[in-house]
């Protein structure tokens, strides 16, 4: 029956149908046989047809540093673990507009929430950047929310708050900072800025700050986003978002009972678009780059280390 409803990739691996289990109900009882929505669940799965969602798991692109890197963090972890050492993820997550605008997801209320009909961006009250540093070892993230814009500056003054009011207190005597981060964006690896307040940071902390960069096109692997911002999303949505004290709220809710935990803070300083290093500026970085792909893996001193 459901043969001529049949579509699929060309070369015949993923097959679907776009028919409702109530639609196929109805066309079974045109042909004599009278089941409930549930029968047709069951003989769907038994012929392998299962309700899912398009998986976004392709890569847009390929680098050649793919798998060496890969081997190359994966050998950055084990040197740190043998250490007793912590390591953390960081990265942007997707920017929120403020307003009575809608998002995506559901909530018990006591009466429908109204927001505009469309989500145009005059109609926003002002967006949040949300930074987020993931703790990996112990499932915890923190979240720092900066209003408008996402700068180098932004994302390492985002890590000293997180330094001064979380990482010192827990790990005293860390003679190191290891951070994964992305290969784009604010904290992209071939912006010499990014590196410029990376040496701002280490002079302030105090500590040498080792930076291994997930190769281009394989943002999704790198931990924060799949072990950590899903949750924050859940957290977030279903109802309009007014205001940045509003989303911190909300993120502390963002646990789990396998023991991940969220804490967050706002930070209210403007960061500067468009900032660029001069020669100068490079040329004092205290930067040391691996011999085996140095573009991506680099440490950075302070300058009196």
């Amino acid at each position: 029956m459901i043969d001529s409803h049949i579509a699929g990739l060309p070369n015949n691996e993923v097959r679907w149908v776009k028919l409702t289990q109530a639609e196929i109900v109805k066309k079974l009882k045109r042909l004599g046989f009278k089941v409930g929505r549930n029968i047709v669940r069951k003989l769907l799965k038994k012929h392998k047809f299962v309700k899912r969602k398009m998986l976004r798991s392709k890569s847009t692109g390929e680098s050649k540093f793919r798998e060496p890197q890969f081997n190359k963090i994966e050998k950055l972890k084990k040197e740190f673990d043998a250490r007793g050492l912590p390591y953390f993820s960081i990265d942007t997550k997707k920017k929120e507009q403020l307003g009575d605008l809608h998002r995506e997801g559901a909530v018990y209320t006591t009466k429908a929430i109204e927001v505009y009909d469309h989500d145009y961006s005059y109609l926003s009250t002002g967006k949040i950047v949300p930074h987020g540093i993931y703790d990996v070892k112990k499932n915890h993230l923190h979240i720092n929310y900066v209003s408008e814009n996402e700068t180098a500056g932004s994302v390492c003054y985002s890590i000293r708050v997180w330094w001064n009011t979380i990482g010192k207190q827990r790990y005293p005597d860390l003679p190191e900072l290891l951070l994964f981060c992305d290969a784009g964006g604010a904290n992209n690896y071939r912006h010499h800025i990014f590196k410029v307040e990376l040496q701002k940071l280490a002079d302030e902390i105090g500590m040498p700050i080792r930076i291994a960069h997930y190769p281009p096109y394989t943002s999704k692997w790198n931990p924060i986003e799949h072990r950590a911002f899903p949750h924050v999303t859940r957290a977030l949505e279903g109802v309009p978002l007014h205001s940045l004290e509003q989303a911190k709220q909300l993120t502390r809710n963002a646990t789990t009972k396998t023991g991940f935990k969220t804490t967050a803070r706002v930070i209210r300083k403007n960061f500067e678009k468009g900032m660029r290093a001069t020669k100068e500026m490079v040329e004092e970085i205290n930067i040391f780059f691996d011999k085996k792909i140095p573009q991506l893996n680099y440490l950075v001193r302070p300058m009196n280390f």
